[in-house]
């Protein structure tokens, strides 16, 4: 259906990593994709993408048709997704199974436990009401940002927000159903990746959306003016890679609020997170013990500055009230000492990217003799090229300190640079880290065709899928290989 869902196919993929020896599986966010597609920028911290609800299960469940699923143009390239066709037709079919729900249609209302679906709606009562009438408010206003809506639901004005929800209920309704169903059919997944030994690794991106239900309902949270715009929004400062650096335009938190709250809404998500996965890899970890932040309206990143974030007292709170939270911290980027003392506060494994240890202008920690056990290597990550594409792309002198460093000799059969993906992803997995997680494309040997992210380039991203051909047993075979002789197949986060 375009993008990949929760049903049989995804099913299959934990076969597959089942039969190769692996123990766990890192994902993307899962969240309603905004703005330029990307994860990162979500309507909602807690809710989970329609685009993923497996269809097919739903006609069993007698809530759609066969024949309603083949009239619909899902995009025809299996290699890449195609988001536009996935926004004109999905919620379209939704709608449909939502109607069948509410007829008391008997095999729908057999599918799911009597009550469940009430008992969903408690259980997520913090966020869901919020969502839901935020997505039908946004639908109303033709898809325009809540920044853009009439004074009145900009600024949550009670009478407003009684009148929008009486004038909306059947389309609130559809959206917490939606919920529904993707969380129902992540867990049932969930639970048949763990009877596998498969343990998944979510992510959780450190900033909302502008653009999102989070920041409109809870604005005090968020470092927003008497207009409920953004006085500063987040970004990386410029570095060799980005002389303008990176400008997100996510909006940064009002840290005082929130500490003196306990960070009480963080700590809810966090608890979702680790309700949804088995590990949270919380993104851009540095963030925490300081933040750059770059005034609104700046067109890059150059006059941002950075700013004390809420360092030990965050992670504190974090041990006191989820004190078993398996957590990995994405502390790349910029590092200093403080972060470095704020991860070794935490205990949480850090990163190593093996594609950055081979700057051949300076030394770095991402050498893999310098790993410490409680750490997760990767060749790669989203964010990077694909290792081949990795060797074709870099600087002479990196990938010939690669070369050097992995014993690649040009000399040998299938030497070079075609051996360069090989070799890191035996490097990745002979280290010491405690875990190890290999990025398909490389184990897959592609190209820059294959990159899923390129930061600060809007358009072209988040796209790449993998073809169902690839995941064969030649290829489990391998990877179980490799595994097994670096004793990976039985390790990992303890």
């Amino acid at each position: 259906y375009g993008i990949g869902t929760f049903g049989e196919d995804a099913r299959r993929w934990v076969d597959f990593l089942h039969a190769a020896g692996q123990r766990y599986w890192q994902i993307l966010p899962l969240g309603p994709t905004g703005w330029g597609d990307s994860p990162y920028q979500s309507f909602s911290a807690f809710a989970l993408s329609s685009y993923y609800i497996d269809l097919d299960l739903l006609a069993a469940q007698g809530l759609l048709s066969a024949a309603e699923l083949r009239a619909v143009n899902w995009g025809d390239n299996p290699t890449a997704v195609d988001y536009g066709a996935l926004y004109a037709s999905r919620e379209n079919v939704l709608r449909r199974a939502y109607a069948a729900f509410q007829s008391a249609n008997q095999a729908a209302q057999a599918a799911f436990p009597p009550g469940a679906f009430d008992r969903f709606i408690e259980k997520n009562a913090a966020w869901l009401g919020d969502f839901a009438l935020f997505m039908a408010l946004k639908a109303e206003h033709g898809g325009r940002s809540w920044l853009e809506w009439e004074e009145p639901l900009r600024f949550r004005d009670a009478a407003a927000l009684d009148s929008a929800k009486k004038r909306l209920a059947d389309d609130t309704g559809f959206y917490m159903f939606v919920q529904f169903l993707a969380f129902s059919q992540w867990h049932d997944l969930k639970t048949y990746a763990l009877q596998k030994g498969v343990s998944i690794i979510g992510d959780m991106p450190i900033y909302v959306s502008l653009d999102s239900a989070d920041t409109w309902a809870n604005h005090a949270l968020f470092q927003l003016d008497e207009q409920r715009r953004p006085l500063r929004v987040a970004g990386c400062p410029p570095d060799p890679f980005a002389a303008g650096g990176q400008l997100w335009g996510n909006p940064l938190y009002n840290w005082d609020v929130l500490k003196a709250d306990g960070f009480g809404w963080w700590i809810s998500r966090l608890r979702e997170s680790l309700d949804l996965f088995d590990v949270v890899r919380i993104d851009h970890f540095r963030g925490l013990e300081s933040y750059f932040s770059i005034p609104a309206g700046d067109q890059d990143a150059r006059g941002g500055e950075w700013v004390t974030g809420p360092g030990t007292a965050f992670i504190d709170a974090l041990h006191a009230a989820l004190p078993d939270a398996r957590i990995i911290a994405e502390d790349l980027g910029y590092l200093t000492e403080g972060v470095t003392a704020l991860l070794r506060h935490s205990g949480y494994p850090g990163m190593k990217v093996l594609q950055f240890a081979f700057d051949s202008r300076e030394s770095s920690d991402y050498m893999p003799y310098t790993y410490p056990h409680n750490c997760v290597a990767y060749t790669g990550t989203h964010d990077n090229p694909t290792t081949r594409a990795w060797f074709e792309t870099a600087r002479t002198e990196d990938v010939e300190l690669a070369k050097s460093y992995l014993g690649i000799d040009d000399a040998q059969q299938g030497g070079g640079r075609g051996r360069g993906p090989d070799m890191f992803i035996r490097c990745a997995l002979s280290s010491v880290a405690g875990l190890c997680v290999i990025p398909l494309q490389d184990y897959l040997g592609l190209g820059a065709e294959a990159r899923m992210n390129a930061p600060s380039i809007t358009g072209g991203n988040w796209r790449w899928r993998v073809e169902r051909d690839a995941l064969n047993g030649d290829l489990s075979r391998r990877i179980h290989a490799l595994s097994a002789v670096y004793g990976r197949t039985n390790a990992g986060l303890q």
